[in-house]
């Protein structure tokens, strides 16, 4: 029993070091850029002001850093930026940095 017990441990500390790690090789001032470059103007145009609200609206869509890469990578490939993966792993390291805050 003690043995499980200490496999679930290790087994759920190993999962969440992955999740805190899930940007760690991302350049969150590459990310700055890029979203500045192309992400705020797009949505301030549906959103009015800075366009911020898009990541900060109550009933938000992404619910986790897998989810706000994926929707990155949506918006890459809606808008046709041609961003390699590691750009797109920039963006999402930003934002999540600045609004979404997953730890997840």
């Amino acid at each position: 029993m003690l043995k499980q017990f200490i496999f679930l441990l290790f087994l759920c500390c190993s999962l969440n070091l992955q999740a805190n790690e899930f940007f760690s090789k991302a350049d969150i001032n590459a990310g700055k850029v890029l979203a500045n470059q192309h992400c705020v103007s797009c949505h301030a145009s549906s959103y009015g002001g800075d366009g911020s609200e898009i990541y900060t609206r109550e009933f938000a869509k992404v619910k986790s850093s897998k989810g706000l890469l994926a929707q990155v990578r949506n918006c890459n490939t809606m808008i046709g930026l041609k961003w390699f993966e590691d750009e797109e792993l920039n963006v999402a390291a930003y934002l999540n940095q600045n609004y979404y805050k997953f730890d997840h």
